[in-house]
């Protein structure tokens, strides 16, 4: 397997390997060029956001500034909408559904490393460049989903259709469909019913 292939599929890679390290630089390139963008110039800013995240489904769009460790590796659906400072750090895949909206401030996390110390700390390779052991875990937000401002989720996590993560969550866990869910470590406060409908909310009309 190349070290790409094992970073995908969840495996202990190099993460100085020389694709790896292009695509990383050509990710930081795209990053700065989307971020430094006057956000008058609309085509150029549209160009530039679809070469960073070329999977970007029909009617997404992502608020600068961004940054992607890789980007090439981040799925989102159609009619996404992401806040200000998101962070994706794709080194497993990332796979955002349909109507997903994020806060500012959000961070998707599947890097992880070692725990132990000995394990975790940098290394030699017999080329003589350093590196260190590390792996990834993918994450999944699937249909409708509203992620709030602030929250971090960790790799390995799947969050069901239509769930809402409130303010400042940490998500270290799967979450089912269809609740809101908030704290740190995020946990479900209730399900989402015909009740939170803004038709019920007098004050909003």
């Amino acid at each position: 397997m190349t070290e790409t292939e094992k970073m995908l599929s969840g495996k202990l890679y190099d993460p100085m390997d020389e694709t790896l390290l292009a695509l990383r630089k050509k990710a930081r390139q795209g990053c700065k060029a989307y971020n430094d963008c006057d956000p008058e110039d609309e085509e150029r800013q549209a160009a530039l956001l679809n070469a960073l995240v070329p999977n970007l489904g029909e009617g997404s769009w992502i608020n600068a500034p961004v940054q992607f460790d890789y980007g090439c590796f981040t799925t989102f659906g159609k009619r996404c909408f992401v806040n200000y400072n998101l962070t994706v750090l794709d080194c497993a895949p990332v796979t955002i559904g349909d109507d997903v909206f994020f806060g500012p401030n959000v961070s998707l996390i599947p890097p992880v490393h070692p725990l132990l110390y000995q394990e975790r700390r940098m290394c030699r390779r017999p080329d003589g460049v350093w590196t260190d052991r590390e792996y990834a875990k993918p994450i999944t937000i699937k249909d409708g989903c509203w992620i709030a401002a602030n929250v971090v989720i960790a790799g390995g996590v799947t969050i069901g259709p239509g769930t809402v993560i409130g303010a400042g969550s940490v998500v270290t866990r799967d979450l089912p469909g269809g609740v809101f869910a908030a704290g740190n470590p995020c946990r479900v406060i209730r399900t989402l019913s015909e009740a939170d409908s803004i038709h019920h909310k007098p004050e909003l009309w």
